[in-house]
């Protein structure tokens, strides 16, 4: 038996799967409220940890694991190798938003996962590597459902060896964050996001010791609880910096404790660059896109180097056409800014705002309020998709793209890291490792050689 928790109509539930068996059910029914899911073949109940605990006792052998091809093929009568395989679509999630889909060859099959985003098959491993949303899922269920094959579900993201994040319903007397640090947070003004990613972090910091008192908390137990995140759980150097800034938060700003957690181990920060989109690609993009309200929404976002957050908390009156701005108000560290109104986009925002009459937002969705951010994410795949862009791209690519083109141009760093609203010109300063005119005018050594 194997159970796996997931979002159901808008809740949490716990599925859990097995080989039919009549009295395995009755005897479900009798310990939790649970129902049938016919998409998921599983029962589902509630993921609580009361629940849970009953489960565990009344199934010693459950396991909690995600669907598997393993658990599937347990689950039924025993078929030849060959013909089990022929009859199964496995899809393997191995990063976020990524999937193989993995199948012998079925020509509808392969119709329809080119339609999928980023679809690109690899011929040497003969899976197709493709995006995955709701819609492609529930595309995906249905082509099973109508050829008779087997559709199997499997989670390659976590790392052998590494723990993953506990569940709050495996948690005996879960505590949630304190009030008093979520009061504190708004108060001095945190943005929604950061107080969404510290309370997390502190919750999972404080169930971790859930028999000791928050206060009692040792300077020593908080140093043994990073090096655990990063030893056992393999959080990323981004992840451990916010579960310290959280942990001090508490410590120094909540109860107004001396900065002395300041010896926690630090990890060294990651140096990427940034994935940049030639013009070409962006025009690719721009020009694939008919829809009006999308297209005023990329370019916008591509000429004035917007953050997401930044382009969805626009309203009508933040674009100035007298003075070719626009007004960035209360943007990332609370920082506001003027930034370019392109000239070009001066015809299309009338277009726009005269079909579509925003109210409060510049961009709003279709039942009003403010549009949302999977929105924009998916309005930018299907984008990149149509314009047959073959780089893995979001949102955040046009705000480097717009930084990196200003740099190729001409234009003085300085200019830009005013324009982006950087507060330290060390930030912007990552624009000059992929710019390719930097590159154009420097010569290989190999080149000099007589060969």
């Amino acid at each position: 038996m194997h159970y796996y928790d997931k979002i159901h109509r808008g809740e949490k539930r716990l599925f859990i799967k097995f080989p039919f068996d009549k009295s395995i059910s009755e005897k479900l029914k009798k310990i939790a409220d649970c129902k049938w899911s016919q998409t998921e073949k599983a029962w589902h109940v509630e993921a609580s940890h009361a629940v849970f605990v009953k489960l565990q006792k009344a199934y010693p052998e459950l396991q909690p694991l995600n669907p598997s091809a393993e658990a599937n093929a347990q689950a039924k009568p025993a078929l030849s190798q060959e013909k089990a395989q022929k009859l199964t679509v496995k899809v393997v999630q191995y990063k976020t938003g990524r999937y193989r889909v993995i199948a012998f060859y079925h020509p509808l099959l392969v119709s329809m996962l080119r339609t999928f985003p980023f679809a690109k098959y690899d011929k040497g491993e003969k899976w197709w590597s493709v995006a995955i949303e709701e819609k492609q899922k529930k595309e995906l269920e249905d082509f099973c459902t109508t050829e008779r094959m087997e559709l199997v579900w499997e989670d390659d993201r976590v790392k052998k060896g590494v723990k993953p994040k506990p569940r709050v319903y495996e948690i005996p007397n879960y505590r949630t964050c304190p009030d008093i640090m979520l009061e504190k947070l708004e108060i001095m003004r945190y943005s929604a996001s950061t107080i969404k990613v510290y309370k997390q972090s502190f919750e999972e910091f404080i169930n971790y010791y859930n028999t000791k008192k928050i206060d009692d908390i040792t300077e020593p137990e908080i140093i043994a609880y990073t090096r655990y995140l990063v030893q056992e759980r393999g959080i990323s150097a981004s992840s451990q910096n916010q579960a310290i800034n959280a942990i001090k938060f508490y410590y120094e700003k909540v109860k107004g404790g001396a900065r002395k957690f300041y010896q926690l181990e630090r990890p060294l920060k990651e140096t990427k660059l940034p994935t940049v989109l030639s013009v070409e690609e962006v025009q690719a993009m721009i020009k694939s896109t008919k829809n009006l309200k999308h297209k005023t929404m990329i370019m916008l976002c591509y000429s004035a180097g917007l953050r997401l957050g930044e382009l969805l908390n626009l309203k009508p009156n933040d674009i100035d056409s007298d003075r070719m701005q626009i007004s960035i108000k209360g943007a990332k560290g609370k920082k506001d800014r003027y930034t370019l109104l392109a000239e070009k986009l001066l015809p299309l925002l009338r277009d726009y705002y005269k079909k579509y009459g925003p109210k409060e937002y510049l961009f709003e969705g279709e039942t009003g309020g403010q549009y949302s951010e999977r929105s924009m994410q998916t309005v930018v795949k299907e984008a990149l998709q149509r314009g047959n862009v073959k780089k893995y791209a979001t949102v955040h690519t046009l705000r480097h793209s717009f930084a990196t083109h200003l740099l190729e141009n001409g234009t003085d760093l300085r200019y830009i890291q005013n324009l982006l609203g950087h507060s330290s010109s060390k930030t912007t300063e990552v624009y000059t490792h992929v710019t390719s005119k930097a590159l154009s005018g420097l010569k290989s050594p190999l080149d000099n050689l007589d060969i």
